[in-house]
């Protein structure tokens, strides 16, 4: 049920740059069998590769960055994105999941109902949840722990499959400051 993200934009600026590749090479060789000036020189392409040599610094390094390019598509390939859905408990055997940013905004919404919280900040990362209030209040001593309470309970109710572990940071007002 975890469903990940696709690489589209890899994909996509991939085939721009080969369809630019394309079309370059069709219009050079339209244009070198109508007969009309060229804006790339076949001719002057063909000599430069013809007196290349295979130990020439530029062939070495033209190569390295192909295999390079090729490794990191290659690890953009293999390596899986972080999920879009995340998997719920089952309930009577059916399965359900639920979008990273609807979690992510549920916990927001239910940290920032504890009273003395103006505003609150989630992420999610891994098997843990980060959140990072800020509250007017001078004395914060209890809200970190409301704040924990509240963003458990509504984990709780929501049920996903491996409940994360919950991390609470709380910024609080400063004595005498400006805001």
């Amino acid at each position: 049920m975890i469903r990940r993200p696709r690489r589209v934009a890899t994909a996509a600026l991939l085939a721009l740059a080969l369809l630019a590749l394309c079309v370059a090479v069709v219009v050079a060789l339209v244009q070198r069998l109508s007969g009309t000036t060229e804006f790339v020189s076949y001719d002057s392409i063909a000599t430069r590769l013809h007196d290349t040599e295979w130990g020439d610094p530029v062939v070495f390094v033209v190569g390295l960055i192909v295999a390079l390019v090729g490794l990191s598509l290659l690890v953009l390939a293999a390596v899986p994105g972080r999920a879009v859905v995340l998997p719920l408990r089952p309930v009577d055997g059916d399965v359900a999941g639920i979008e990273r940013r609807s979690l992510r905004a549920a916990l927001r919404r239910s940290a920032a109902t504890v009273h003395g919280i103006d505003a609150a900040r989630v992420r999610l990362r891994g098997k843990a949840v980060r959140v990072a209030a800020a509250s007017d209040r001078v004395d914060v001593r209890d809200l970190p722990d409301t704040v924990h309470a509240a963003i458990t309970d509504t984990l709780e109710r929501i049920g996903p499959r491996t409940v994360p572990r919950v991390r609470t940071r709380l910024r609080s007002a400063k004595v005498g400051g400006s805001r």
